[in-house]
């Protein structure tokens, strides 16, 4: 079982080495999880996520030019270097450098001015498993950014920057939950998320209520493409009707329609649809601790996901087979991220955690021949600066 190590001293140590000197302040962002809303954010749906104890951690000092210098702990010896406004292209090379340079591109697109940073980088969010260790680095960037050069940005502001820099300079089409996640989550809360309008509404997660998410260990293939055709066939889907996105479709609409649009549209649409009525749904259970109820709404978020958006996988139904047989109606399990693998989570009374840990690493390996990773996770407060580097 993996429990979060403090990466603070790490990203202080780190920079010290790379930069030969101290930073001027700390910067935190969580990951995050989806417990319930998949893939409704780009379709202007709701969603129901919480930012996790899990952190990118940015230690950074302000230049006096428009430099920026940056380091990660996953790559000591390769410092990236950019001006402000100077972007250029994005790098495929650059991996993670790419979240970064489209913040400062977002920022000078703004027509706001920025002094360059030094920056350090530690990061304790799992990768690829679906918890948005991207987003975690971009709001502890946009964060330190904001600060340091006092831009007077808020909070959602920054997670809306971090958005553009990926839809603009990196061209990912992507919704607002991560970021908005990472930026604004709550202590002991999941955000419910109008992705139209960008409200957002902290529902509490009872103090019984145990947070699980089990990594599948599936390499995940092919991602991308396959969102990148879910989006395609989501806004397909929406011009059949003339409307600007599912959000706006009925579900008494679609079905009238069945007969003459394209099954897979229907169904995608399906998905989308009803997703969104779950998720408010799971939102009013989860404030009323009704466990049946949300049980209920996550098996069929978790089977929607499977049959109508395709976009599970083999492994993760056996996690939540597993899972569904010790729990039952007393906690939910499903799928969560944006499929074809990484993790599946679990909110469940603390009294069946050892069993649902106890069941996943003695099944999942004899079904599937893979070892789960399992972290105890507890819902977390937004992106923060932390406090002076230790002397």
């Amino acid at each position: 079982m993996s429990l979060m190590p403090n990466p603070t001293q790490r990203a202080t140590k780190l920079f010290v080495q790379t930069f030969g000197t101290k930073a001027d302040n700390l910067y935190l962002a969580p990951g995050r999880v989806n417990l319930i809303g998949e893939h409704t954010d780009y379709n202007d749906g709701f969603v129901l996520a919480c930012a996790i104890n899990f952190h990118t951690v940015i230690a950074a000092r302000r230049r006096d030019d428009n430099i920026f210098r940056a380091t990660s702990e996953a790559y000591p010896d390769d410092i990236k270097e950019w001006c402000f406004g100077e972007e250029g292209c994005m790098d495929p090379q650059d991996t993670w450098a790419n979240y970064l340079k489209g913040f400062t591109h977002a920022v000078a697109m703004a027509g706001v001015e920025s002094q360059g940073m030094d920056i350090a980088i530690v990061s304790d969010v799992p990768l690829e498993a679906g918890l948005s260790s991207s987003a975690a680095l971009e709001i502890a960037f946009g964060t330190a950014m904001n600060d340091l050069n006092q831009l007077q940005f808020s909070s959602l502001a920054i997670a809306q920057l971090a958005q553009r820099g990926e839809t603009q300079f990196m061209g990912r089409l992507c919704g607002m939950m991560d970021q908005m996640v990472s930026a604004l989550g709550e202590q002991d809360s999941a955000l419910l998320i109008d992705c139209l309008d960008l409200d957002d509404e902290a529902v509490h997660i009872g103090d019984d209520l145990s947070l699980i998410i089990i990594d599948s260990s599936v390499q995940r293939r092919g991602l991308d493409d396959e969102i990148d055709l879910r989006q395609q066939q989501c806004q397909q889907a929406a011009d059949f009707f003339g409307l600007d996105a599912l959000r706006h479709l009925r579900l008494q609409q679609l079905n009238d329609a069945k007969d003459i649009m394209e099954p897979v549209l229907y169904r995608r649409a399906r998905h989308v649809i009803t997703e969104n009525q779950r998720t408010q749904s799971a939102a009013r259970a989860l404030e009323q601790n009704n466990m049946p109820r949300l049980s209920q709404l996550m098996a069929e978020s978790h089977a929607s996901m499977k049959d109508d958006f395709d976009m599970s996988a083999p492994q993760i139904d056996t996690l939540v087979k597993i899972v569904q047989q010790v729990v039952g109606n007393q906690g939910g399990v499903r799928m969560t991220g944006r499929g074809l693998g990484g993790s599946v989570v679990v909110l469940t009374s603390h009294e069946l955690s050892d069993a649902v840990v106890s069941a996943v690493e003695q099944q999942y390996p004899q079904q599937t021949g893979l070892e789960a990773k399992i972290y105890l996770c507890s819902a977390s407060n937004g992106a923060k600066r932390i406090n002076q580097p230790a002397s």
